[in-house]
C-alpha cells in the first residue's frame, strides 16, 4: 500500500447519490467545457446554470479561474501543474456528484 494512504480509509456516506438524486428529483452529471482562455467558457457555463436553476435543479459552477485562487492556489501554468490543475477539478467534481 502507498505511504500516503495507508492510514486514510475511504468513508462510506449514509446520504448516498441516489437519495440526494431522489430529494433533488433529478440525476447528478457533470458538464466540463475545454477550449482557449476568453473563449467563453464561463459565459456558456454561467447561462446553462442560470437556465437549470430555473428549472429547480440544484448546480454549481466550478469556474478555472476561481478554482485558481483557493484550492489550486499552489499550481502556476507549467505543464504538469496543469495536469495536477485538472486532476484536483476532476477529483473535486467526482466527490461532488
Amino acid at each position: 500500500m502507498n505511504d500516503k494512504t495507508e492510514n486514510v480509509v475511504w468513508h462510506n456516506a449514509t446520504v448516498t447519490r441516489e437519495r440526494r438524486q431522489k430529494l433533488n428529483g433529478h440525476q447528478s452529471f457533470v458538464l466540463w467545457f475545454t477550449g482557449l482562455s476568453g473563449s467563453g467558457k464561463s459565459t456558456l457555463a454561467d447561462a446553462i446554470e442560470e437556465h437549470l436553476h430555473q428549472m429547480n435543479c440544484r448546480t454549481f459552477v466550478f469556474d478555472g479561474d476561481n478554482v485558481r485562487h483557493g484550492l489550486c492556489s499552489d499550481l502556476g501554468f507549467g505543464e504538469e501543474d496543469r495536469k495536477e490543475n485538472i486532476r484536483r477539478i476532476g477529483e473535486m467534481t467526482r466527490l461532488f456528484v
